[in-house]
């Protein structure tokens, strides 16, 4: 059994760093949640895009928050992993939250930061993991997805799960119809998933996210 260790909030709460490759919905339903007192303690510290265009930026910048653009493209991914290192050692970040994040993450990035890393996926992991899931999904004819939240380690959506909803699969959904429903529960499960990490009243048994007692 081994306790895993809460983001440090001993400063003057949990400053949150979100890592976002296109429109940033998951990262404004985290803002949200921070300026409706939902989260309470945590803070919005940084928005990182490794696309300069994403519309994610934009919208935080909109919101207040501090928003930059370090793009991927050009640069080997070790160049680019300690860029967005250093940024996030600048804006002081405890917790990394990846949020619509399209770049795998070398072992070194993941080990950093541990259980101080979260993703989520439009899935119920294991299944469907990868690009496409709601696709995937309705490809094999399943009858109930969701998505689900997750510590981040070397292994593509492969970490221990912290929280997942689940959402029916209807007859007539498409793939956008699916996704767009699924969208939807992303923004209640991330708030609530950092919510419980945050608070630190978990440890981790094998790949068992469970509740500290008492």
């Amino acid at each position: 059994m081994s306790l895993t260790t809460s983001p440090d909030s001993t400063r003057n709460g949990t400053r949150i760093g979100i890592l976002i490759s296109g429109r940033g919905s998951n990262a404004m339903a985290i803002l949200r949640a921070v300026q409706e007192g939902r989260l309470p303690g945590c803070e919005i510290a940084v928005v990182i895009s490794n696309i300069a265009g994403a519309g994610g930026i934009e919208a935080a910048r909109g919101a207040g928050v501090p928003a930059v653009a370090l793009e991927s493209k050009g640069r080997s991914r070790a160049e680019h992993e300690q860029a967005v290192t250093a940024l996030l050692e600048k804006f002081r970040v405890d917790l990394v939250c990846l949020a619509g994040y399209m770049r795998l993450l070398s072992a070194e990035f993941t080990q950093r930061w541990g259980s101080r890393m979260l993703n989520i996926h439009p899935s119920l992991l294991p299944a469907f993991a990868g690009l496409h899931a709601q696709r995937q999904a309705l490809e094999y004819g399943a009858q109930v997805t969701g998505c689900t939240v997750h510590f981040v380690n070397e292994v593509m959506d492969g970490g221990v799960i912290v929280l997942q909803r689940t959402c029916e699969i209807l007859p007539e959904d498409t793939e956008d119809t699916l996704s767009a429903r699924v969208l939807r529960e992303e923004h209640q499960a991330y708030v609530e998933a950092i919510a419980r990490v945050v608070s630190g009243e978990y440890e981790v048994v094998g790949r068992r996210y469970l509740k500290s007692e008492g």
